[in-house]
């Protein structure tokens, strides 16, 4: 249960990078919302890592959901969307942290507009999922 929990916490610090990057950014401190959000990039590529080893080489049995009836469709409609919104928004978040990096701040605004409410979502649906299969259940 120690890596589940790691990539939690990994989705969690990636969350709490992108609350404060935001922040940062509406003050115009841009060099601490570069900061922040190569550290939120950092922590969900060490989550990403810790995710695929845990999934595809862990001998470990995967978790499922043993929790009430009545959360069941809730916990998977959300688990569905975040699967397939962390999908989607890979390519998205490498995209725009790339035009941020040049220095290309408008295009980085506009994709940025669609990249960060998903990868915040993700992050924090992540997070959520851990609860429901490892605290909750």
């Amino acid at each position: 249960m120690i890596l589940p929990t790691f990539n939690a916490c990994m989705n969690g610090a990636a969350a709490l990078c992108l609350v404060l990057a935001f922040v940062a950014m509406r003050r115009e401190q841009y060099k601490r919302h570069g900061a922040l959000m190569t550290a939120a990039l950092g922590f969900s590529a060490v989550f990403l890592a810790g995710y695929v080893y845990y999934h595809f080489f862990s001998s470990v049995p995967e978790k499922r959901y043993a929790g009430p009836d009545a959360w069941k469709l809730p916990y998977l409609v959300m688990l569905a969307t975040h699967v397939v919104l962390a999908m989607v928004n890979l390519p998205l978040i490498l995209w725009t942290f790339a035009l941020g990096r040049r220095g290309q701040r408008e295009r980085h605004q506009r994709w940025a507009r669609w990249a960060y409410p998903i990868w915040m979502y993700v992050s924090v649906t992540g997070v959520l999922v851990y609860l429901v299969l490892y605290v909750l259940n």
